[in-house]
């Protein structure tokens, strides 16, 4: 996998905020040397986010986004300064264009607020330096001209002081596996699966698995007991596709650690703590309870998707109740979750750390559970415990 190939979930996710006409839009293309967005004198060009994964020096793969006016007017306008609010749901790093003719306004203090709010650290430019070359910069702030290039490359070198560092804590599975040790992914291959690919948390986990020096062994479900069979000695973990725990489980003798591709992104993505709480409420809710799906990205629905068929027909076998079920996907998510008495999100391979865990702390403010597929479907199987036994840290919650 190239750079240009980084999953979205895994690049930094840089966001330009300002008001309209600050000259955002031309500051981006300064930034990234593209012509990434419209730019005219038309307050406004700018009517949705733009958003452009590439390779960024000195930073590496990142995604930058730029979004509309945050003074933008009207109806349509009210749309679009939404879109920016949530547009800072997933953003690491966050660029305020300010235009250096007029200064900071009510609207550039507000975006400051909310990015002091939500804990992402910010970098003030000063734009149109060129026009107003004694206009003073606070400290904090930095002079530039999207015009004539001043300031730019100290921008991105500002930028990327700024941009989290690969996080040596966060495994999938490594930190779990002693190298040399072999781990078996089961790898269902259905008709959601792209063609010619497995699908992005197997990929992921294998790469894992790989750079902790460790062998990775891939088969499909009907092929375990094959793979087993073939090893001289019982692999340190199985890590299944959740959609085929209920067999795996039956299959893997109990001394070998089972676990799944979405539990261990919960994990990686630090939200399966809550997740495990989330999966336990389930019994407790009542016939007619609202019942969120999401997933965090999207994809031609098959007859037999998991999100909108099989987990609500699972949900309704194990509790001999039915619900009312909503889907959500991609970057679509409620901002409004009161009317939810569980949520239950996919394993979030597409998201970044920043955004699910946002999206935990929304379910959070608003006392709704939250769990995720991997996790729910191991309990629904009377499986989660065991699930979870390769991480002795969780055994409190049981």
């Amino acid at each position: 996998m190239g750079l240009n190939d980084t999953p979205s979930g895994e690049r930094v996710q840089i966001g330009f905020f300002g008001q309209r006409n600050a000259g955002k839009s031309s500051v981006v293309n300064a930034v990234t040397g593209q012509n990434l967005s419209v730019v005219s004198e038309v307050k406004g060009t700018t009517t949705d986010p733009v958003l452009k994964s590439m390779e960024l020096l000195p930073m590496g793969p990142v995604t930058i986004i730029d979004t509309p006016g945050f003074d933008d007017v009207g109806a349509l306008g009210a749309l679009r300064v939404e879109q920016t609010r949530r547009i800072l749901n997933k953003t690491d790093v966050a660029v305020l264009v300010v235009d250096g003719t007029v200064g900071k306004t009510p609207a550039d203090l507000e975006l400051i607020d909310l990015f002091v709010a939500r804990g992402i650290p910010y970098i003030v430019a000063v734009n149109k330096s060129d026009l107003t070359p004694v206009s003073p910069v606070q400290s904090g702030e930095m002079a530039v001209s999207a015009k004539t290039g001043a300031g730019i490359f100290e921008l991105k070198e500002k930028i990327a002081g700024l941009a989290p560092k690969e996080n040596a804590d966060r495994h999938i599975i490594s930190d779990k596996i002693q190298p040399g040790s072999v781990a078996v992914l089961v790898t269902p291959i259905d008709s959601a699966a792209p063609k010619g690919r497995i699908i992005l948390p197997q990929q992921q986990t294998l790469r894992d698995i790989l750079d902790a020096g460790c062998i990775g062994m891939v088969c499909r479900e009907f092929e375990l007991e094959q793979t087993l069979r073939a090893l001289k000695e019982p692999p340190a973990v199985v890590i299944t596709d959740s959609q085929a725990f209920e067999m795996v489980s039956a299959i893997v003798p109990k001394q070998i650690p089972l676990t799944s591709f979405s539990i261990l992104f919960a994990r990686y993505k630090g939200v399966l703590d809550g997740a495990v709480k989330g999966a336990l409420a389930l019994s407790s809710l009542e016939e007619g309870s609202q019942i969120l799906i999401s997933e965090g990205c999207t994809h031609h629905r098959q007859c037999e998707d998991i999100g909108t068929v099989k987990l609500p027909g699972w949900i309704r076998k194990f509790t001999g109740k039915d619900f009312n079920f909503s889907f959500t996907s991609g970057g679509t998510f409620p901002q409004d979750l009161q009317a939810y008495d569980l949520i239950v999100h996919c394993g979030a391979c597409m998201l970044n750390p920043r955004e699910m865990q946002n999206r935990r702390a929304m379910a959070d403010a608003a006392n709704v559970p939250m769990t995720n597929y991997g996790v729910l479907i191991a309990y629904m199987h009377g499986i989660l415990k065991r699930s979870l036994e390769i991480f002795p840290e969780l055994a409190a919650l049981f």
